[in-house]
């Protein structure tokens, strides 16, 4: 069974620190937890009465592996997806694109497409050759990059890091 900690290894590698970019949609981010993700699942870390920018800026890396298991690992069903290398590829997406790294994929398998993973969605994943799906999955991911950059050119200045990351994420067996 795949191991959360591998991935997030992965994750903290790639995210920085605090982030402001004008042209980045998910906004104030701090190790790749954007603002609205702490607001949904974070807590007042500075005790005065909101949760805001500098909640977020005071967030931990105990902090985002509580957020990223809870709110992306577990989302995923991962703990049961018997390939680590697909657990990698499908919850990076999710952390990094939010349903559609469920809703993509889960019309890949041609399985129900409601973002939401349960035990036809796992036990289809399950089922399939995990080295051939890896692929299947990374082509999508940067399709998927290319129709959000064609859809919006001014995602374009992330376009290289994106595939970067992605290219990054190798399958291992």
């Amino acid at each position: 069974m795949a191991n959360p900690k591998l991935l997030f290894d992965f994750i903290r590698k790639w995210e920085g620190g605090w982030a402001d970019h004008k042209a980045d949609k998910g906004g104030k981010t701090n190790m790749g937890i954007t603002l609205s993700t702490w607001r949904s699942c974070g807590y007042d870390k500075d005790g005065d009465g909101d949760i805001d920018a500098d909640d977020l800026k005071l967030i931990t890396p105990d902090d985002v592996y509580n957020v990223f298991k809870k709110h992306y690992w577990d989302r995923w069903m991962a703990d049961h997806i018997h390939s680590q290398s697909l657990a990698n590829i499908l919850v990076d997406w999710v952390w990094a694109s939010g349903s559609y790294g469920i809703k993509i994929p889960q019309s890949l398998l041609q399985v129900q497409c409601d973002g939401i993973v349960g035990m036809v969605t796992l036990q289809t994943l399950n089922q399939t050759n995990a080295r051939e799906f890896f692929h299947v999955i990374k082509d999508a991911r940067l399709e998927f990059i290319d129709d959000i950059c064609r859809k919006d050119p001014s995602q374009e200045v992330f376009r290289k890091g994106w595939i970067n990351r992605i290219n990054d994420i190798k399958f291992v067996g």
